[in-house]
């Protein structure tokens, strides 16, 4: 009997730390969660107050993106441009919108030609995204986030 009782006692003084609460850091929990979900998928793409009546995401998507090409399209279409010889080029702007909805041109790609003969088209490329209303960043998990995109502008001029 004395055997049982000094086996019960030492499996009750180590069983004590099993049923022990761990502390959990919260920064580390936040860390964990941080990797576990996909930061190149947001929950709602930036947006203008304009596109705030689109129920779906990919329709939001989509007005913001045509709302900026308007921006783009408009203020170039506004300068007098003058070429030697035909311009057929679609330029990629690849823009970032911080999480406080400032908009930034991070790199224009565009054909070698069309630099050579409209020099100021990168001046007038970030001139034309100047004049865009109130930009609302994406939202992930409730947080206003960065996000990056390309915006492909199609220039043509005959």
């Amino acid at each position: 009997m004395n055997r049982l009782a000094c086996f019960l006692l030492l499996v009750l003084l180590t069983a004590c730390d099993y049923f022990e609460k761990q502390k959990v850091n919260s920064e580390d929990l936040l860390k964990e969660e941080l990797q576990t979900f996909n930061w190149n998928d947001v929950d709602t793409y930036p947006t203008f107050n304009s596109c705030e009546a689109m129920t779906t995401k990919e329709d939001s998507r989509v007005c913001f993106q045509n709302t900026l090409l308007q921006y783009v399209n408009d203020y170039l279409g506004s300068q007098n441009i003058v070429v030697s010889e035909d311009v057929n080029d679609t330029i990629r702007l690849k823009l970032i919108i911080d999480n406080t909805g400032l908009l930034q041109i991070e790199d224009i790609t565009m054909k070698p030609e069309t630099r050579f003969m409209i020099p100021e088209i990168d001046s007038l490329l970030r001139q034309s995204l100047n004049g865009v209303p109130k930009i609302f960043p994406a939202i992930k998990r409730g947080q206003q986030v960065t996000t990056a995109f390309e915006l492909p502008v199609i220039v043509k001029i005959d």
